[in-house]
């Protein structure tokens, strides 16, 4: 369903972000974004003087190249066009992203190498995107190479994934609690909860049973 009819209005600017996910020849990942800021009508800039109608106040594009465990081994990013003569500097600091993962805490740590004087505010603000299409980008790779492997493999990478889900998620949340319900039947290895062990809980359904048994022949 599209968005209502809107008001009677004048359009004054259009900020674009196209962002590609690229498989590359090597084995590894590139991400390419592109930023523009266009106005619709000409106006003054205290460095560019009179920019036209579609004339982009900023233009910048950002690489990210990352392995198949989501680690940036390369970042570069370009300011072709910004309101100020400096503001390509801030571009450099984007080198400064090799070496993290894009996983959960990834735009924590990216900001904090990217802030202050040093980065540039368009380009943080394009991680988010940049790290949600690196995401979508892996999904299809990884698709295909757990189709070609082979069923030893496949459990091995299952069991890896269950551990490494398990020390995510345990205690994040209620929900997640070591011992409660989810974790015990997810992760029983790593649940923590006073419950008594299956095998016990079965010896001792098993001596029950014998006993009930008995006192029902000695009672014939």
């Amino acid at each position: 369903m599209p968005l209502s009819p809107p008001a009677a209005r004048t359009k004054l600017h259009t900020r674009t972000i196209v962002i590609d996910g690229y498989e590359r020849e090597d084995g590894l990942f590139d991400v390419e974004a592109h930023l523009t800021d266009v106005k619709t009508f000409h106006f003054e800039t205290d460095v560019r003087g009179q920019l036209e109608p579609g004339t982009p106040l900023h233009d910048m594009f950002v690489r990210l190249t990352f392995d198949d465990r989501m680690t940036i081994v390369a970042a570069e990013a370009v300011t072709e066009q910004g309101p100020y003569a400096n503001c390509g500097g801030g571009a450099a600091s984007y080198a400064n992203l090799v070496g993290l993962r894009i996983r959960p805490g990834f735009l924590r740590e990216a900001n904090a190498r990217m802030a202050g004087p040093a980065g540039c505010t368009h380009l943080r603000e394009m991680l988010q995107e940049i790290a949600t299409t690196a995401f979508q980008t892996m999904w299809p790779a990884r698709a295909r190479r757990r189709d070609s492997e082979t069923p030893e493999a496949a459990a091995a990478r299952a069991q890896a994934n269950e551990e490494r889900d398990a020390h995510r998620m345990i205690n994040t949340c209620h929900a997640y609690a070591a011992d409660g319900a989810v974790v015990k039947a997810r992760w029983p290895n790593h649940f923590t909860g006073d419950v008594m062990p299956l095998r016990e809980a079965q010896r001792a359904q098993k001596i029950a049973e014998d006993q009930l048994s008995g006192a029902a022949t000695s009672v014939v």
